[in-house]
């Protein structure tokens, strides 16, 4: 099957970049092999981040709208619940995901991308739902998870109108973290990524799933899942070489570095 998505690898980073002009569309076939590149990245141990771009002047402009003509609801139903399922392994992946947002992030795309752990943007990009405009609501988790980034208000008026807002309003909003020039994009993420990869995979994997607690738990669950990992975290030899470097004044050295 042709791929849709290129990989490179480079410094413990996957950088994934979507091909599927002319809007880079999440089609069936995209969707299903970035499942398949999930599954390769989560078993090799020389992946610790990875980054998701596009390529061109969109990041992801949402789903493949051919592809709805002949839905019925029952289908529209079970392609919703297929999207959502890869998006929530994207949300909950061992390995920390940073979408890289070099254009339009509409739709799907912008739900991708809210599934990933971090978002950078570039300042030409433009994001946005705009599925009420094609008389749908957002499938693929952006109900959920548009909200808990963004505030309720916020992410009502923006499904609501379908309207689009640049990368500085993402900015103020918290819909993104940082906001660069395009053609600085993609190395900021690098940075970010190589840093990131500097750390225990261990750590890094028990780290997301704390984090992932604050948003599926009440805090005292959350607290608890934390104190339960916290504790996981010193079955690992990564701990005793972290301290060790600490206390020894030097950088740590961990086994999977």
């Amino acid at each position: 099957m042709d791929s849709r998505w290129n990989v490179q690898i480079a410094d413990r980073v996957a950088v994934a970049t979507i091909t599927n002009p002319p809007a880079n569309a999440l089609s069936k076939p995209v969707l299903a092999q970035l499942g398949e590149l999930l599954d390769q990245w989560e078993n090799d141990a020389e992946i610790k981040a990875i980054i998701l771009t596009g390529e061109g002047r969109f990041f992801i402009a949402g789903a493949d709208i051919k592809e709805f003509t002949e839905l019925q609801s029952a289908d529209a139903e079970a392609m919703a619940k297929s999207g959502q399922a890869l998006f929530d392994r994207l949300e909950n992946f061992p390995k920390p995901i940073i979408a890289a947002i070099n254009g339009a992030c509409l739709g799907g795309g912008l739900e991708l991308a809210m599934a990933c752990h971090i978002r950078f943007a570039a300042h030409e990009a433009k994001l946005g739902l705009p599925e009420l405009n094609l008389g749908l609501i957002p499938g693929y988790g952006g109900t959920q998870r548009l909200p808990r980034l963004v505030g309720r208000g916020k992410a009502t008026q923006l499904i609501l109108t379908s309207d689009m807002i640049g990368a500085e309003e993402a900015l103020r909003i918290g819909l993104v973290e940082a906001v660069y020039p395009a053609e600085q994009l993609l190395d900021e993420a690098k940075k970010l990524a190589t840093s990131i990869a500097t750390k225990s995979a261990v750590t890094l994997k028990l780290a997301l799933a704390a984090i992932q607690g604050a948003v599926e738990l009440s805090q005292s669950e959350g607290l608890a899942k934390e104190a339960k990992l916290f504790g996981e975290a010193f079955t690992s030899e990564d701990v005793k070489e972290g301290v060790g470097a600490f206390l020894e004044k030097r950088k740590p050295n961990f086994a999977d570095r």
